[in-house]
């Protein structure tokens, strides 16, 4: 029973750690958001009041000097300092670890106590200081009597506060003997009570903002409408959901089949109501779909929110002044996306501030401000979305990133002539600019993992930079990992699936091409497009290919296929024992034939990792 209490707890305080760190950032620079100092208060007084239900005494002094803080910043008796600010990002951060502990099985008694260093910074923030000063022992010594003749009045403040919710701390401690359960750190008030105070700075209990009644019960009914599922239950609801929606194209198949038969009326009666029904069963698997494809979907600010913190602080320990702009945090993506792209970011983010940024000086010497900007944005884009990261540093130089690889051995003197094939240099494994490692980059591994984790969601990344200006890295996934529309096409009798989220249109190809270096060439739209045999590009035998698709990569180009044969959703399994290049997956169609899915990274590379062109 204790061990499903513990878990639930962890999960709720670790979304609720989650905001913490995006509420601190935000108050660094609203100082007087009386919102936001609520919002923090609240949350540490919560986790405090589980921590302290589930015996986590160093989680529950850490979240009780952080409260104090809180308590005195929204009153006013405390100034939001750097200090302030940093203590709280500290205190944050060893809280959310115990937290990541437990969540990874480690056993409660095994968890560190919290640290004095982080204690002294809490108390030294608590006193109004704007700078760290060393706190000598005989003042944290003093400490502990003012803890111990508090608790009377820390009782008495948490069932006041039992409005916020069920109050796990007053809880334990009414269940728990009193010779059994952890000592209670002391109040602020406790701390303060020695001190002279001026009368006229006190604030009176009714003065203080409250929330409105109406917010609180939106709240709770929203807490209480809604469930914890296992992620695996989901998975395996969706794969049947899918299941069930390819039967029903097969069984709409079948019976269009069926329908072009003669029957006589009774039968002719009984096909017409299978038909009805046979839709009204396909139209509610569809919706089952996806429905249950909705509770995959997470917006990005999940992931967003951990990363101000980090470039806050390596901008610090590199001397760097850099802000990070998050847009577009509301934008929703598969969990597994979300899930998977946390390493991938930390390692463009962390390029970005070792290699692209600039020192201030440099900066300001290049005419630019000293405070460099990283912008952090996704957005929605057909049936894709787009994930940005974007700085005005100093940019990458072409030419150095293709002689650097040169002389590593990494690539051919023939190789990466072009601009855009130099910057894709990045991405291979043991590159690096720098000669010498540091703690932040330059062990040639990074970009390589970012690569390859965008593709193995059948993503793609993309690179812009201007010399002096900046570089912008754009991810580009499907928002559906399971479902992807496709564009069903023929070519040497196999049947492939290319996701529509590449195709720009059909056209008819002529009997003869034109050529420009040997290479087939036709004309689309005024422009001179290449033309690729797709059955070629894949190994097939030559076969008859006279219709073309117009791939929309960022070299555009014709695929040539026999014949297109329609547009489907389909449910996608990715190829596990084995692997293909080209190939992401396999599907079934609605008449059960076996479908090969083109990898979307593949097609957007041009096809170049076998391409033959057409003859």
């Amino acid at each position: 029973m204790m061990e499903e209490m513990l878990k639930e707890f962890v999960v709720e305080a670790l979304d609720l750690a989650m905001n913490v760190e995006e509420h601190l950032l935000s108050l660094e620079r609203q100082p007087d958001d009386a919102a936001t100092l609520n919002a923090l208060f609240r949350s540490f007084h919560t986790i405090k009041g589980g921590a302290g239900f589930m015996n986590l005494p160093a989680m529950v002094a850490a979240c009780h000097l952080t409260e104090n803080l809180f308590d005195g910043l929204r009153t006013g008796k405390v100034p939001v300092t750097p200090l302030a600010i940093e203590a709280a990002l500290q205190a944050s951060g060893f809280v959310a670890d115990q937290l990541q502990a437990l969540s990874n099985g480690a056993e409660p008694a095994s968890l560190p106590a919290m640290p004095e260093a982080l204690k002294e910074l809490l108390n030294q923030a608590i006193e109004g200081k704007a700078e760290a000063t060393p706190v000598p022992d005989t003042m944290a010594a003093a400490q502990v009597p003012a803890a111990q003749s508090a608790q009377e009045a820390m009782a008495t403040e948490a069932v006041a506060q039992a409005d916020d919710g069920p109050d796990w701390e007053a809880l334990y401690y009414a269940v728990v003997p009193a010779e059994l359960a952890p000592p209670r750190p002391a109040p602020v008030a406790a701390a303060a009570a020695s001190a002279p105070i001026d009368p006229t700075a006190a604030v009176p209990a009714a003065a203080l903002p409250k929330p409105s009644a109406a917010p609180e019960g939106k709240q709770a009914s929203a807490k209480d409408e809604s469930i914890r599922i296992d992620a695996v239950k989901l998975d395996a609801l969706l794969e049947v959901a899918g299941e069930s929606v390819q039967a029903a194209n097969q069984a709409s198949v079948l019976l269009e089949k069926l329908m072009q038969f003669k029957f006589d009326s009774a039968a002719a009666n009984l096909m017409v109501t299978l038909a009805e029904t046979l839709g009204r069963a396909s139209r509610y698997s569809t919706e089952l779909q996806r429905a249950t494809l909705s509770t995959r979907m997470q917006p990005v600010g999940r992931l967003f929110q951990k990363f101000p913190r980090m470039v806050r602080e390596l901008a610090r320990d590199l001397g760097k002044e850099v802000e990070l702009l998050i847009e577009g945090a509301e934008t929703e993506v598969d969990r597994v996306v979300v899930d998977s792209l946390y390493d991938p970011l930390v390692h463009m983010l962390r390029n970005s501030l070792d290699h692209g940024i600039e020192s201030a000086d440099a900066r300001v010497a290049a005419g630019k401000p000293a405070k460099a900007v990283i912008s952090l944005k996704a957005w929605q884009q057909a049936n894709s979305v787009m994930i940005q990261v974007a700085d005005d540093g100093k940019g990458m130089d072409a030419q150095v990133l293709r002689n650097k690889a040169l002389a590593k051995g990494l690539i051919t003197e023939s190789a990466a002539q072009t601009v855009e094939d130099a910057l894709q240099l990045v991405f291979l494994p043991g590159f690096s600019t720098k000669d010498v490692a540091s703690s932040v980059s330059g062990r040639g591994v990074g970009m390589d993992v970012v690569k390859t984790a965008v593709e193995k969601h059948r993503g793609t990344i993309t690179i812009d930079s201007t010399l002096g200006a900046g570089t912008c890295f754009s991810i580009r996934l499907p928002i559906e990992l399971s479902i992807v529309p496709t564009m069903l096409v023929r070519t040497a009798g196999a049947a492939l699936a290319i996701p529509m989220s590449v195709v720009e249109r059909v056209v008819q190809l002529p009997e003869h091409f034109d050529a420009v270096g040997g290479a087939p060439v036709m004309r689309d739209q005024g422009r001179p497009l290449p033309v690729r045999s797709l059955g070629k590009t894949l190994g097939y035998e030559a076969s008859e290919e006279r219709i073309g698709i117009v791939i929309a990569a960022p070299q555009p180009y014709i695929l040539a296929v026999d014949r297109v044969e329609g547009t489907a959703e389909m449910v996608i399994k990715p190829l596990t024992a084995m692997s293909v290049t080209g190939i992401t997956g396999t599907a079934r169609s609605a008449e059960g034939e076996l479908v090969l899915v083109l990898d979307l990274s593949f097609l957007l590379d041009g096809c170049r990792a076998t391409a033959r062109l057409a003859a």
